[in-house]
């Protein structure tokens, strides 16, 4: 009854994005009013909320609220829909894609970083650590650092493709870093890649950086195992709204 339920809400809130009732960048309204609204309990809507985020319709940011994301970004990330379906194959190919890439970036960064990008990667690298020592979000602080890495390397055509890659990525990266302990262990992980590269150690970094990917798609290969099949459902229904 409860899956039957969500899935009709999770209809309901995408005609509201649809319509333009919610527009881009909108903070939607709490979750005591859309259960009134929609008649249901707040379990079933927060799983439809998730679903949302999932497919890239929806941005929960922590302490304030959540939001619409604009409609190009989601309407342009037709993989997210592939990514959640019980066919895990574009996952591991855009996973495996972005490593190749990224590795290869990361050694370009450690044969090419001044002063003053070992700096910026170096500050990514604090703010990160700040985070995790709060219990704050770190998944702005890790795109931060990766973007600091990438930029250093110099190669706009890699970054490029290196960022769209990660933008895919963007929701199942947010998952894993809300596994605990987990926040520790990237830090861990990109410290390695930021020392290398402070020594100009190009196959160092590559490693780090290698090993670091690694850890990351293993996780979240876990996480789309154990989320993908009710995700699909509903990514589903989403593809068919917007057809």
């Amino acid at each position: 009854m409860r899956t039957t339920l969500t899935a009709a809400a999770f209809e309901q809130l995408i005609s509201y994005v649809v319509k333009g009732s919610w527009k881009s960048g909108q903070r939607i309204p709490p979750e005591r009013e859309l259960c009134q609204q929609l008649g249901i309990a707040r379990t079933s809507l927060r799983e439809a909320l998730k679903a949302m985020e999932l497919i890239g319709m929806l941005d929960s940011r922590v302490g304030e609220g959540t939001f619409v994301c604009p409609r190009s970004q989601f309407l342009s990330r037709p993989l997210l829909w592939a990514l959640t379906s019980t066919d895990h194959s574009e996952l591991r190919d855009v996973m495996e894609a972005r490593a190749l890439l990224e590795e290869n970036l990361t050694g370009l960064a450690a044969e090419r970083a001044s002063e003053k990008d070992i700096r910026k990667i170096g500050r990514a690298v604090q703010v990160m650590r700040d985070k995790v020592a709060r219990g704050a979000s770190v998944l702005e602080a890790d795109m931060t650092f990766h973007s600091a890495v990438a930029e250093t390397a110099g190669n706009e055509v890699l970054r490029n493709a290196v960022a769209l890659l990660r933008n895919l990525l963007a929701q199942w990266l947010s998952l894993k870093l809300a596994i605990p302990g987990v926040p520790e262990k990237v830090l861990r992980q990109h410290i390695e890649v930021y020392e290398a590269i402070q020594r100009h150690d190009a196959q160092g970094a590559r490693d780090a950086m290698r090993k670091h990917l690694k850890a990351t798609a293993q996780l979240i290969a876990t996480l789309v195992k154990k989320r993908g099949a009710s995700a699909a459902k509903y990514a589903r229904v989403a593809e068919v709204e917007f057809l």
